[in-house]
């Protein structure tokens, strides 16, 4: 049994002694094909550092390479440049030389032309002063002649050029703006819902029409119109109140005087908002914006306001679109020339306020409401009281004449047309030597004939300026006038 112990022992030793052999040459042959590997990989490094430092090296001789040329290229282009300032150096001085010199010719011609001058003088006995003065005499008077008529081909060709162009740029604006237009009057006729209603309109002992004639300002005539009530009054914004709130009282059947009163409170509020609110409308039609509150409620009340038969705000917003597009045309500032346009007849909301004419009462609420200078002239120059310096007034002053006097614009009655020509046929009549006058074109010409006896060319020059100084002065008429003097001389014999 000890014998198998040590046999077992010793087996079991046997066996560990090969298993430590055995690790121990695993151990050798890793070790040395760890060994190996580094020498390879050190091997490897050691031909990249070679390589990277020959290709350095030939990187460092290319850049040297480089630099000596640059520095070639620097030291050849110093030299030049050497050079250059040498032969400028040499050019300035030649040229000091050179204008020395030419100082020296200009000493020397100024003292020959001194002398000449000198000689000159005292072989004419005259100084260069008057000599000039006597030239320009003699040269004024040989060509005075051609100067004049060259003047007054000139100024004929720019009337006729200027009248050309002025009726081109005005027929195109009158082309591309066509409005409607209306005409009211100092009554307005509400028709009744019923024979009944008259009298309680009337009220008892005339209660209700008093109170609302109290209450409004406005005649109401009743018995006048059948089924009709007339509201008659020069103020078309109370007639306007008058029109809404009788319409109010008849819709609703009560009147009595304490009703009479609210209605017609009621109305004067709805009517004061549509003016604000036509005044809006009007610049936003025309396309301005920043004019005063006060100034576009003024411009509202023009709705309700008629000049010859003629809508005032429809004419202003007329006119506004017109005179744009002469403004682009002219080259005059558009806005300016609208907003002037639009606000020229704002006195006329006030003129039954204030004492004085449309235009200047105006332009003084414009300047009361911090308006432009440019639009204030343009108001107040829109008529030929005050003269126009701004192309902006001219613009004004023309539109507002092609508006109002284009045909069917203004509502003039047959009676006062042929008034009128009488009165221009009249004017033209009363100066001596007239034969025959004619008032034509819708009294837009007067055609006077004189007596050519008594009245020679330059006689009926002055004449044709005396008849159109006095039709100005004595008559009103919208535009302008023309005065046509005809004088022709007719020799006749007969052959017998």
């Amino acid at each position: 049994m000890l014998e198998g112990i040590i046999a077992a022992v010793a087996g079991a030793l046997f066996g560990m002694g090969g298993k430590v052999i055995y690790d121990t040459q695993r151990q050798s042959s890793a070790k040395h094909k760890i060994d190996k590997e580094t020498a390879l990989a050190e091997r490897k490094a050691s031909d990249i550092i070679l390589k990277a430092k020959d290709e350095a090296l030939a990187t460092e001789k290319e850049r040297r390479r480089e630099w000596k040329k640059t520095e070639d290229r620097l030291a050849e282009r110093e030299t030049s440049l050497d050079k250059k300032l040498d032969e400028l150096d040499k050019r300035a001085e030649r040229l000091r030389k050179s204008e020395d010199e030419v100082e020296e010719l200009k000493d020397e011609i100024r003292d020959i032309r001194k002398r000449q001058q000198e000689k000159l003088e005292k072989v004419a006995g005259l100084k260069k002063k008057d000599a000039a003065d006597k030239l320009l005499q003699m040269t004024e008077r040989d060509i005075k002649n051609d100067l004049v008529g060259l003047v007054n081909k000139l100024q004929n060709d720019a009337k006729e050029d200027a009248e050309d162009r002025a009726q081109t740029i005005l027929l195109a604006a009158m082309e591309r703006m066509s409005s409607e237009v209306t005409a009211e009057r100092t009554v307005i006729a509400v028709k009744l819902t019923d024979d009944e209603m008259k009298g309680r309109i009337i009220g008892k002992e005339g209660r209700n029409i008093q109170a609302m004639q109290r209450a409004t300002g406005v005649d109401f005539l009743v018995d006048d119109t059948p089924g009709m009530v007339v509201l008659s009054s020069f103020d078309p914004i109370r007639r306007q109140v008058a029109r809404m709130g009788l319409e109010m009282l008849m819709k609703d059947g009560r009147i009595h005087p304490g009703r009479i009163e609210e209605v017609f409170a009621k109305a004067e509020k709805q009517i004061e908002k549509e003016v604000v609110r036509a005044g809006e409308d009007a610049a936003r039609e025309v396309g301005v914006v920043g004019i005063p509150k006060e100034m576009l409620r003024l411009l509202g009340e023009l709705k309700f306001r008629t000049s010859y038969g003629q809508n005032v705000l429809m004419h202003s917003t007329e006119m506004a679109h017109i005179a744009g597009m002469i403004a682009e045309e002219v080259g005059a500032d558009v806005r300016t020339v609208k907003v002037a346009t639009l606000l020229h007849d704002v006195g006329k909301a006030v003129t039954h306020k204030v004492e004085g004419k449309h235009h200047h009462i105006g332009a003084e609420l414009a300047r009361k409401y911090g308006m432009k200078d440019d639009v204030v002239h343009a108001i107040e120059a829109h008529h030929d009281d005050i003269e126009a310096t701004t192309p902006e007034a001219l613009v004004v002053r023309v539109v507002d004449a092609v508006s109002a006097a284009r045909p069917g614009a203004r509502n003039i009655s047959a009676e006062n047309f042929a008034e009128r020509m009488r009165d221009l046929e009249n004017v033209a009549n009363s100066f001596p030597g007239i034969e025959k006058s004619y008032a034509i074109s819708a009294g837009r010409e007067v055609r006077v004939i004189v007596r050519p006896e008594k009245i020679d060319d330059l006689s009926s020059i002055k004449l044709a300026r005396d008849i159109a100084t006095k039709i100005e002065s004595t008559m009103q008429y919208p535009g302008t006038i023309k005065v046509n003097v005809i004088r022709e001389t007719r020799a006749i014999e007969f052959a017998k």
